[in-house]
């Protein structure tokens, strides 16, 4: 039974500003099948309550019951559940306890403003629960009461905490029985048989163990919750995941968090356990996206993510040194081409000229001018971009955004936009009508209108940059045992004709 379990009425909390029948229309819209009404220092009475229902025009399986939030001076608020008596300001925990030994003490908002409970105070005897998800909270606060109630497991809630109009039900509770009153709820709570509502899904990651954090209830519209929660397993991995993070966290500050063009939202980071906490932004891969779109549709997508690219540039951060990307290149053109040697494969002598070639013309024309570079994505890709959209009904909120920044270097604008021509080519090589309906001259035209970028040479640098992009998919394609197939012979002969014009 799914349960609105902490919420404010304007007509018994002066800090809300919402009726009470219309928080109970608001968690019935949510799915939710009842609601707790938990004003300070008030308990609704039994007629009160079933007026307020009537005047909702809820069906009558809604349960909607009150408890009270009470101000303690040992930890601060507290909701009381199950309690026939009203408890004035600062009443103590052992008096709540003693007078009302069957209730249920649920700790609200404990970590809210920055505090970070210890352990001996979430495993309080006097405590029955923690509430631990909150409006009152931000988000890093929920994701640090989800870590901590991981770890010690006590019994928690979610409750919304609302006090307006628009956001009741966000956090619900989970009970695993169905309830009829409040009393029974409190004993439910005592008994540990409920839970906060969330969806925690493990996804694979290399170097990392991933999980996706979905919090609350769809009901009717999309504003759940989302975190991605990264645990690395190797110092090396931290090294490049932390920075990914640092290089999220400036772009967020210029504007990459809202609107058409995004970045996940940087929220906390854990050296000692190797722990990052991201925003996780509700969309599909560019990649997933055009597989099923109208062409209208998936055209409308790949400018997209050609402005996005183009707002990144048109930032010239300096967040990476600039001689970063000339001074890293040899050693990973040269592990492109250790695939090939180590199996003795019969093109290994063109990819070795093919990489030569590329290493030569880098040096040439970017060794002496540091000034062409910007900060750049460095794997833009359809993979990596994700399309979403705020509000299903309204396609004026439609967003791209961009995910993994970890081979974020100061690069030739011309790399981002050679990278992305040479993946889309090779994700979607085997759908013939992809390929047809989507002419590369609409992402580079995209690109070129957003960025301001005229010059006549800019087509050939983006060639330099798609015959690298092969080498690398090349090399991936070895990786995988694909060392025979035709793919790999077809990459190399597109990065032979980049280079020479072909």
């Amino acid at each position: 039974m799914l349960l609105e379990m902490h919420s404010h009425t304007k007509e018994h909390s002066r800090c809300s500003s919402i009726p009470a029948a219309e928080l109970i229309r608001q968690a019935f819209a949510k799915g939710l099948q009842g609601i707790v009404f938990t004003d300070h220092h008030y308990l609704w009475k039994d007629d009160e309550i079933l007026q307020v229902r009537r005047s909702s025009a809820v069906p009558d399986h809604f349960l909607t019951l009150s408890g009270q939030e009470v101000a303690t001076p040992e930890i601060g608020d507290v909701i009381v559940y199950g309690a026939d008596i009203l408890f004035p300001h600062r009443t103590s925990l052992e008096e709540i306890r003693e007078r009302c030994p069957a209730a249920a003490l649920v700790w609200a908002h404990p970590y809210r403003k920055g505090r970070r409970p210890d352990d001996a105070s979430l495993l309080l005897p006097f405590l029955d629960g923690v509430e631990i998800f909150s409006s009152n909270h931000s988000v890093l606060e929920n994701s640090r009461a989800l870590r901590d109630w991981h770890r010690l497991r006590f019994t928690a809630i979610g409750g919304t905490d609302t006090h307006g109009n628009g956001y009741a039900g966000l956090y619900p509770t989970l009970f695993d029985h169905p309830l009829d009153g409040v009393k029974e709820l409190a004993n439910e709570i005592r008994k540990g048989r409920c839970r906060p509502f969330l969806k925690e899904i493990p996804r694979s990651g290399a170097g990392s163990l991933v999980t996706e954090v979905t919090f609350g209830a769809k009901g009717f519209d999309e504003v759940r919750e989302r975190i991605i929660i990264r645990n690395i397993t190797s110092h090396h991995k931290w090294d490049k995941a932390d920075r990914a993070f640092h290089i999220a966290e400036q772009l967020a500050r210029q504007g990459f968090t809202a609107g058409p063009y995004r970045v996940p939202l940087p929220i906390d980071q854990e050296h000692d356990s190797m722990t990052l906490i991201e925003q996780g932004i509700r969309g599909k891969s560019l990649f997933d996206k055009i597989l099923s779109a109208s062409r209208e549709d998936g055209l409308r997508y790949v400018r997209m993510a050609a402005h996005w690219l183009a707002r990144l540039h048109e930032c010239r951060l300096t967040l990476t040194p600039a001689n970063e990307f000339l001074d890293r290149e040899p050693d990973r053109l040269e592990r492109y081409l250790e695939r090939f040697t180590a199996i003795n494969h019969p093109h290994a002598r063109r990819a070795a000229e093919i990489l030569s070639a590329i290493q030569k013309e880098e040096q040439r024309r970017y060794a002496d001018n540091p000034d062409l570079l910007v900060q750049g994505h460095g794997d833009f890709h359809p993979k990596n971009i994700l399309i979403g959209q705020d509000i299903q009904e309204n396609r004026d909120t439609l967003f791209v955004a961009a995910i993994d920044f970890e081979s974020s270097l100061r690069l030739p604008p011309a790399f981002d936009a050679g990278c992305f021509l040479a993946q889309f080519r090779n994700q979607f090589f085997h759908h013939e009508e992809i390929i047809r309906d989507f002419p590369e001259e609409v992402f580079i035209n995209a690109y070129r209108e957003a960025s301001g970028i005229v010059e006549d040479d800019f087509p050939n640098q983006v060639e330099l940059f798609r015959a690298r992009a092969n080498m690398s998919i090349a090399a991936y394609l070895i990786k995988l045992g694909l060392g025979d197939s035709t793919d790999l012979w077809r990459v190399l002969l597109e990065a032979e004709k980049a280079l020479t014009g072909r």
